[in-house]
């Protein structure tokens, strides 16, 4: 009986050391990750003031072949969530200030009423963007779908990329290690209830998207090429 006491003691100690390490080193991938890519975010929407050109010129200067909005949600099926809108508003902000050329809209479309990409396409529409220079990603399921497909599908090369700086950090991770060449303009243009929680996913998936770039994991799904210089009406799917 001793005996068994003592393997499960040194069993729990392992166990317990194993956890400490894994924990260490979450730690440090997401400093590693942040620290990698916080000078690339050139851009920060803090408040509900129009940018200035001179903001949008120096974000023009990288020459990128689009804006890319992540999807953050949708409050029904024609309403897009606080943060959501706030992605969309400085990404068509920066459309019409001339700093990319084309609106590249990835959201989750998987969904029987959860059509995040028709809720996103239609905002832009009554904003003004032509329909032609914008482009859909229906199977944007995730921030590596999404930075995936970019270039697989789209053929995306040079992105502003705009999301809230918290999730900036991984999303411009991604990109890099995907290839893309990207800078980020972060869209917090207010706070959001609940950031502790989306802290803390933020910091399991940080882990996730690491080991996922580092073994260059492909998209959940594939599909036909949509060149992102052409016209956007073909991946509208309306």
């Amino acid at each position: 009986m001793a005996r068994l006491k003592k393997i499960l003691l040194r069993v729990g100690v392992i166990i317990a050391c194993l956890a400490l390490a894994g924990l260490i080193a979450s730690f440090f991938i997401n400093l590693y990750v942040k620290g990698s890519v916080d000078e690339k975010i050139l851009y920060a929407a803090t408040d509900r003031e129009e940018m200035s050109q001179t903001d949008a010129d120096k974000l023009a200067e990288f020459d990128a072949d689009c804006i890319i909005v992540l999807g953050a949600g949708i409050s029904d099926s024609e309403t897009p969530t606080p943060m959501l809108q706030d992605r969309l508003d400085l990404g068509i902000a920066l459309y019409k200030k001339g700093v990319a050329p084309k609106l590249l809209l990835s959201g989750d479309n998987g969904q029987i009423g959860h059509n995040e990409i028709h809720v996103m396409l239609s905002y832009a529409k009554e904003a003004g963007v032509p329909e032609e220079d914008i482009f859909c990603d229906h199977a944007g399921f995730s921030t590596y779908d999404s930075m995936y497909r970019a270039q697989s599908i789209f053929g995306v090369e040079r992105a502003v990329v705009v999301t809230q700086k918290y999730h900036e950090y991984r999303a411009l991770y991604i990109g890099e290690k995907l290839g893309l060449e990207v800078i980020g303009a972060s869209s917090d243009q207010e706070h959001y209830g609940g950031q502790m929680l989306r802290d803390f996913r933020e910091f399991l998936a940080r882990n996730k998207d690491f080991f996922k770039a580092m073994l260059k994991a492909k998209q959940l799904i594939g599909g036909e090429t949509i060149p992102i210089s052409g016209s956007g009406l073909i991946s509208h799917g309306e």
